[in-house]
């Protein structure tokens, strides 16, 4: 008897919700980033959420620890590269803040407002 072991994503359970920081006043700055993006590029960084929604705890090189509680979901688009720096509360992932990196070293100013909208969430 011949086994089956080809599995969809909905056979398998997600380790982790997703869910977008939101300010005080309702903004979701992710989502609104996520949306100033092509398609395309929409479409590669939400599959890369989605594989570390389902394959929690992952490492490199889809993730990259961050240190103190802070994650970045690392997308290779095209011709550039995107970050979505997340933290894990219970098992909800959220993502605090998106970017397109220029730099080899993730910039301070992007770091700090994840770790603030970090900070708000707790």
């Amino acid at each position: 008897m011949a086994h089956n072991f080809w599995y969809t994503m909905s056979d398998i359970d997600r380790q982790l919700d997703a869910v977008f920081f939101r300010t005080e006043h309702g903004n979701e700055p992710v989502r609104e980033w996520l949306q100033s993006l092509a398609k395309i590029e929409r479409k590669v960084i939400g599959c890369d959420v989605l594989k570390v929604q389902y394959c929690w705890p992952i490492g490199m090189p889809l993730v990259g620890n961050l240190g103190n509680g802070l994650w970045e979901v690392r997308s290779r688009l095209e011709n550039r590269i995107a970050r979505v720096l997340f933290c894990v509360e219970g098992s909800t992932m959220v993502l605090l803040q998106g970017f397109i990196k220029k730099t080899q070293k993730t910039p301070k100013r992007e770091l700090d407002l994840a770790m603030k909208r970090m900070n708000q969430l707790r």
